[in-house]
């Protein structure tokens, strides 16, 4: 791992400071993609799949986030790419690409693990072969992770401490809001320090809108495939100057796929709205030009101010606590 490197980019960078400090400051928007084949998915664990079948998926993986870099190209919007380490083995040059193109290249774990299934010691093992991996395939350095199904939550605490160790410069894995497979409801809805027992590191939650006291999921995903666009606009205009997060898979804008074998409930969640999404962020870049940035630019903006944001401890009982 490169410690504290920074990636570099035309795009986001100075946007971000900008739009983050001093007076008239706007509201900055992250896009980012969680980048694995689609029977990588959650609701896919346990299925079997054939050799040629994975191939078929990993071949649509790649052509549909080469047709989003094209989207973004066309923007001229910087993104995060939150990537699985085993596609930088398999398909470097779409790693290479990603980066070469200007957007931020972060680790998704080495093959789509959630945090649940480690151990501190094989959780730290992982992160660092998935960086080690995408850093060699990007030319780049690697500085965020996000885990697979937002797993760092009460269940997982001890996962700060890995983080704070692991020479990563920030995390967007706490999802504020109640989930039956992830989520921290009480968490901060803005960035904030994650702190574990020995360190701390810094938080970039995804986007919450917050109604009637309760946080709903706005920033991506199914909510952005079932909710109207609207709903998604209106967490970010409530976050006011602080960055909206927001997040999709190239799976996702990719109606043509082979249906996965799933059960009523889990088919419907997993393909919900999939035929609209590539018009709809085609949308959602047309109406916010200009307020785009990456992760790591947001991260860059935020360090100088790092002591004064909110500080957050995740807890195994019924509630989380805050520290301070």
């Amino acid at each position: 791992m490169v410690p504290h490197a920074k990636t570099p980019s035309t795009l986001g960078q100075p946007l971000a400071s900008s739009l983050l400090v001093g007076e008239g400051a706007s509201h900055p928007i992250v896009l980012s993609f969680d980048v694995e084949e689609h029977d990588r998915i959650e609701a896919a664990a346990g299925l079997p799949f054939s050799p040629e079948m994975r191939r078929v998926y990993a071949g649509r993986m790649e052509r549909t986030t080469r047709e989003l870099l094209e989207v973004l190209a066309a923007g001229r919007v910087p993104a995060t790419f939150y990537v699985v380490g085993e596609i930088a083995k398999s398909h470097a040059a779409l790693v290479r690409d990603i980066a070469a193109a200007g957007h931020e290249v972060g680790s998704h774990g080495w093959d789509h693990q959630r945090v649940h299934r480690f151990t501190p010691a094989t959780f730290a093992e992982d992160l660092r072969t998935s960086v080690d991996a995408l850093e060699q395939a990007a030319g780049a350095a690697v500085v965020g992770y996000r885990a697979p199904t937002f797993s760092v939550m009460r269940q997982t605490a001890w996962a700060a401490d890995v983080l704070a160790d692991s020479g990563l410069r920030y995390d967007s894995s706490v999802f504020p809001v109640r989930h039956d497979r992830y989520g921290v409801p009480d968490a901060p809805r803005t960035p904030f320090v994650l702190e574990g027992e020995h360190g701390g590191i810094l938080e970039l939650p995804p986007a919450t809108w917050r109604v009637l006291g309760q946080n709903l999921p706005v920033a991506g995903g199914g909510y952005f495939r079932l909710f109207p666009l609207a709903a998604m606009t209106a967490g970010v205009r409530q976050l006011g100057p602080n960055p909206a997060v927001l997040y999709f898979h190239p799976w996702e804008f990719d109606p043509g796929q082979p249906r996965l074998p799933l059960k009523p409930l889990a088919k419907w969640r997993t393909y919900v709205g999939v035929g609209r999404t590539l018009g709809r962020l085609k949308s959602l870049i047309a109406g916010h030009r200009g307020r785009f940035c990456r992760a790591v630019d947001v991260v860059d903006a935020l360090e100088p101010r790092r002591e004064g944001l909110p500080r957050f401890r995740l807890s195994r009982t019924a509630e989380p606590a805050r520290v301070g």
